[in-house]
């Protein structure tokens, strides 16, 4: 009888130890630092992307918070990896930040194929992931789970304002792409639009991400006689220079893209003129928090401007400490998805809003043309047409 209570009386003292500890740890986790993991590719082709975003995240942090970096009382913390853009690289650095560092939020990735393999990781450590700036639709479509948000706009809000700047009844497009799912679910959300418009998709041209040459593929969009042409590509290695050398304008194709960052605008003095749409030029967006990023930024970077993906690295930012601030500073996981479905938070681009249904943030894009100003040494997006959250709002696909 005697060694039955003595047994009793260490089982319940090891279990109310144990219940102590978890207290301890978790009264520990919502008083300590709120750690946050950045992905992105900070070495490789998207390299330049990579650090606009960590730019932008970084002073979102420091706007959203008014310069305290705390959130509650709770300093923020941080932690910054480099994917190298490579898929398996990206699946180790983000193990690594929620198993040893364990961090509160993802936050990344440059790369789509780089985000789609981490995906799955914030599912399994129920942590909260905001998607930036990789644009594939299947990351909010068939790859979704609830712990993923994104600030950066996907393929199908590209697709809409691409068709809507170029596409109606009986005009024929070929397009050109990267051959993974960036390219691939662009090219398919932009047929999908344009086709929707009236217009005829004759070809679907995909080059090697790596490429650096595009003769072969641009052959091709010669042979199929399109009236457009309408290009989607990220990375140093553009293919515009080929495209005025080839002569594809001369020869009665219209070029049409998503206007890209400055450095590659830089190469697309042939293409003034040419009319599509942008996610982020400085000079577009009017409104006060944006006017705070392009002062503050040329301010911490000798006078540098804010480029394409800064922005969206602040709006990932500002849209952490404002689900923060409505949580008290708590980093609970369905706590923080109930706070941030149908949550609007007001970023460079103006007010962005997160979609129930698939976490989506809904936001304006630009309807653009390429012009020469006074005062810059490359072609400036111009404003043609502000497009609305609501018009370039995409289908839902992660039912």
């Amino acid at each position: 009888m005697k060694k039955s209570l003595k047994l009793l009386f260490t089982a319940v003292m090891a279990f109310s130890l144990l219940l102590t500890a978890a207290c301890s740890e978790s009264a520990s986790n919502e008083d300590g630092p709120i750690k946050i993991g950045l992905l992105a590719s900070t070495t490789g082709p998207l390299e330049t992307y990579g650090q606009q975003t960590i730019r932008g995240f970084e002073l979102g942090l420091m706007y959203a918070t008014n310069g305290t970096m705390e959130v509650n009382g709770r300093k923020i913390e941080v932690i910054i990896e480099d994917t190298e853009t490579k898929k398996e690289v990206a699946n180790i650095k983000a193990t690594k930040l929620l198993e040893e560092d364990k961090v509160d939020f993802l936050v990344g990735a440059t790369s789509s194929g780089d985000t789609l393999a981490v995906l799955g990781l914030a599912k399994e450590y129920e942590t909260i992931m905001i998607v930036e700036p990789a644009v594939a639709d299947s990351i909010t479509g068939s790859e979704w789970n609830k712990y993923i948000f994104r600030t950066g706009r996907n393929s199908s809000q590209d697709a809409i304002a691409g068709a809507v700047a170029i596409a109606g009844k009986g005009v024929k497009i070929a397009t050109l792409a990267p051959d993974y799912a960036f390219g691939r679910d662009g090219v398919a959300a932009f047929k999908e639009a344009a086709e929707k418009l009236g217009a005829n998709v004759v070809l679907e041209e995909y080059a090697d991400p790596a490429a650096t040459d595009f003769t072969a593929n641009l052959q091709k969009v010669l042979d199929s006689n399109p009236d457009y042409l309408f290009v989607i590509w990220a990375g140093a290695n553009s293919p515009w220079n080929q495209i005025a050398d080839m002569k594809l304008q001369e020869k009665g194709i219209k070029i049409s893209t998503g206007a890209p960052n400055i450095a590659a605008l830089a190469t697309m003095g042939n293409l003034v003129g040419m009319e599509g749409f942008t996610v982020y030029h400085h000079t577009l967006p009017n409104n006060e928090v944006n006017d705070w990023l392009v002062a503050e930024h040329k301010k911490k970077f000798d006078g540098e401007v804010p480029d394409l993906f800064t922005p969206g690295g602040m709006s990932a930012a500002i849209a952490i400490v404002e689900a923060l601030k409505k949580s008290e500073g708590s980093t609970d996981a369905d706590k923080l998805i109930s706070i941030m479905e149908g949550m609007s938070f007001e970023t460079p681009k103006g007010t962005m809003t997160f979609r129930a249904d698939d976490h989506q943030a809904l936001q304006t894009l630009y309807g653009i043309k390429l012009e020469n100003v006074e005062g810059y040494d490359y072609p400036v997006p111009v404003l043609r047409k502000e497009l609305s959250a609501e018009e370039t709002a995409p289908p839902i696909r992660n039912k």
